[in-house]
């Protein structure tokens, strides 16, 4: 994740206290395997960090998908293009990302067969 943050040793960091709710720590525990629950909070910071920075947000670009098929939400999603909420029961898209990893699209993302 951390592209451009220097490791450097704990004791040259700041100390800084946040609060957690209880299950979401224990997921990042169990996340983290034997790195670290605070590790992988420090990497997924510097990610949204360095991502911001960038100007790049999470969402994605018709150039990322290499295809697509024809689903049913079965739970409320956000276009992975758009941030277009898809709602329960709404037909919705599944896109192939070139990473290989499938992201909820909405169905105004395609062009429509008719401007072809």
């Amino acid at each position: 994740m951390v592209t451009t943050a220097k490791r450097i040793a704990t004791t040259e960091m700041q100390v800084t206290s946040i609060r957690l709710e209880t299950d979401l720590k224990e997921r990042l525990k169990n996340l983290s395997g034997n790195q670290g629950y605070q590790s992988l909070i420090r990497e997924v910071l510097w990610d949204y960090v360095e991502r911001e920075e960038r100007g790049q947000s999470n969402h994605l670009s018709l150039a990322d998908i290499r295809s697509t098929m024809q689903a049913i939400a079965h739970q409320a999603e956000c276009c992975a293009i758009t941030g277009k909420e898809i709602r329960p029961n709404d037909p919705m898209l599944l896109g192939l990302t070139l990473s290989g990893q499938f992201v909820p699209l909405s169905q105004s993302v395609l062009p429509s067969p008719e401007a072809n």
